[in-house]
């Protein structure tokens, strides 16, 4: 038996991650955040702590996993918010000397998840709509992530857009 998993997408600081903590307000279960992403530099020290102070008090256990999230073990019955696949997918991708097409990889971690708890929520980014080509390498990150998230979007049950802090849902009910 798997869990409810919803996907929430939108742009840079668009209310993604707020949202998605909201969802687990009414759950009663063990709460999991699974951090994925990786401690390097001001800018990523600063949104890791902006997160933790957003989430303080709300119940959850942190998870610091910025890769193979199909080896966490966790409670059956619980729930996971999961910020974010965009990090995740990078770290996959540029982990050692070469590319890598973690794809399959990822969504095996994420039927992992979706199969222990019971409560599944996954923060991604929509990253293609700017228009600007870049360079090959990004692109490649680009076309990854974009195939991951509608993947993830079609095994969902849910699928919402955070524009400007307001949540539309695309798919499914809450």
């Amino acid at each position: 038996m798997s869990g409810k998993m919803t996907l929430i997408t939108g742009g840079s600081k668009c209310g993604k991650s707020t949202f998605a903590e909201s969802l687990f307000s009414d759950f009663s279960g063990e709460k999991f955040y699974v951090a994925t992403m990786i401690p390097s530099g001001e800018e990523a020290a600063a949104a890791i702590e902006r997160h933790r102070k957003n989430r303080a008090g709300k119940g959850f256990a942190t998870i610091e996993k910025y890769r193979d999230v199909g080896e966490i073990s966790l409670p059956a019955g619980c729930g996971v918010l999961l910020e974010c696949l965009g990090n995740l997918c990078a770290n996959e991708m540029f982990c050692g000397d070469e590319i890598r097409f973690p794809n399959e990889k990822i969504l095996d971690g994420i039927m992992h998840l979706k199969n222990v708890a019971d409560r599944l929520v996954i923060v991604t980014n929509d990253v293609s709509r700017d228009g600007i080509l870049y360079d090959e390498t990004t692109e490649l990150y680009k076309k990854n992530l974009s195939e991951l998230n509608r993947k993830i979007a079609e095994m969902s049950d849910c699928a919402v857009e955070c524009v400007f802090g307001i949540p539309l849902i695309r798919k499914g009910n809450l």
